[in-house]
């Protein structure tokens, strides 16, 4: 099949659909990959097509300041470039949609047009269940009709959110209009499969979902098979014992503002040497660097998860749902800064399975005290062993999963 991958956001909403992508090829198919051209060279060393989507979150004002009206309003914005990028890359002659959580409300209906079959492929468990609160929501129960409730509602606000986006699409793709409520209705009645790349070694599978609803296990970024970590940082790990792994992603991007980057970074080198650990920091979207020439901490890019986590004593990060599921595939303890959005919800899943200590909120880490609250929750997960027999068991599970197989089982059957 010529198949299609539309995802869309930050580098872990992106990442790991290029090793999904090659798994596809390797088993016969055709793929391109659409995402903002920032991931053009991430997509095409996979050795897959690249095909560009004109919105970039980053230029969207991620970390910027406002008020939760301003979030919306960028978050539209961005919705409604998006729906025509992903028009323009699905070409006439694309057998399978294959869409990740941002895509999809949009990309369905591009499928409709076409004619063709799509698949979801969300990184998060985004459908309503009584078991936990809507990833995105934070982390207290609200019992599990409160919790069902709750879940139904975040889907209609995202329905409001990609309303303006969705109507526009399907005027420029020559379909009916369709409100937000017929397009819902339709998606609660169907039976078709939604692939969720998260473990249920991590997130057991919720029982009152329907059939079809399947958490099959991560889909992990491409790694080549020469890959190797620069030589400045393999110096580093050779110099002495185990280091921490210290790193935000993208969603610590605002704190370029007002020097707040050299603040955040002052707090973690404190914070690792308080701990008596040494470090690695990447600089990420918020440019963090750790001190000029310190033997003990090195700052660094972009480098591969699964390089360099298994060669750490822990890792300190945003619990962004990629993140979190590396250092757990690597059997490394973790200590989750959640920002917003799901990764509350990711801490606290690493907090119920022994693998993570108890969340440090990011935005604890501007106030008085951070760097004793950090290091003494870096020093717990260094030194106390329950949480690398944890996150080591979690690893062992998940090394038995493989969920691009099922995605591959799954496409097969929609061919």
């Amino acid at each position: 099949m010529k198949i299609l991958i539309a995802a869309a956001g930050s580098y872990g909403d992106v990442a790991p659909y290029t090793g999904l992508g090659v798994r596809l090829r390797e088993a016969g198919h055709t793929v391109a990959l659409a995402a903002d051209a920032s991931y053009a060279q991430l997509v095409r060393a996979a050795g897959l097509e690249f095909r560009s989507l004109p919105a970039d979150p980053r230029r969207e004002g991620s970390g910027a300041p406002g008020g939760k009206r301003e979030l919306m309003r960028r978050a539209a914005a961005f919705v409604r470039e998006l729906g025509p990028g992903i028009a323009g890359a699905a070409t006439t002659d694309t057998d399978l949609l294959l869409l990740s959580a941002t895509t999809a409300p949009l990309g369905r209906h591009v499928a409709e047009a076409l004619g063709i079959p799509s698949l979801d492929l969300p990184l998060q468990p985004n459908a309503p269940t009584g078991a936990f609160p809507p990833v995105v929501t934070g982390t207290r129960s609200l019992g599990r009709w409160g919790n069902r409730a709750a879940g139904r509602l975040s889907l209609r606000i995202v329905d409001r959110l990609y309303a303006d986006g969705v109507r526009d699409l399907r005027a420029q793709l020559g379909l009916p209009p369709a409100s937000a409520r017929a397009v819902r209705r339709r998606r609660n009645t169907d039976s078709r499969p939604v692939l969720h790349g998260v473990s249920p070694a991590l997130v057991p599978r919720p029982a009152d979902w329907r059939p079809g609803l399947e958490l099959v296990g991560n889909w992990w970024p491409y790694t080549a098979p020469d890959a190797a970590l620069p030589p400045e940082l393999e110096s580093f790990l050779a110099a002495g014992p185990p280091p921490v792994f210290v790193g935000f992603g993208s969603m610590a991007a605002g704190a370029r503002d007002n020097g707040g980057s050299e603040r955040l970074a002052a707090t973690v080198v404190g914070a690792l040497r308080r701990a008596g650990v040494r470090g690695v920091i990447q600089s990420g979207w918020a440019g963090l660097s750790g001190p000029a020439g310190g033997a003990d901490i090195l700052t660094v890019g972009e480098v591969p998860h699964a390089l360099l986590f298994p060669r750490t004593a822990a890792v300190v990060h945003h619990a962004g749902a990629g993140t979190t599921a590396a250092a757990l595939r690597a059997g490394v303890p973790a200590v989750p800064v959640p920002v917003t959005a799901d990764q509350p919800f990711w801490a606290a899943r690493l907090a119920a399975v022994g693998a993570g200590t108890d969340a440090v909120p990011f935005r604890s880490l501007a106030a008085e005290g951070a760097v004793e609250r950090l290091a003494e929750a870096i020093g717990r997960a260094v030194r106390e062993p329950s949480y690398r027999d944890a996150a080591t068991a979690v690893a062992r599970r998940m090394e038995a999963e493989d969920g691009a197989g099922e995605v591959i089982k799954a496409v097969e059957s929609a061919a």
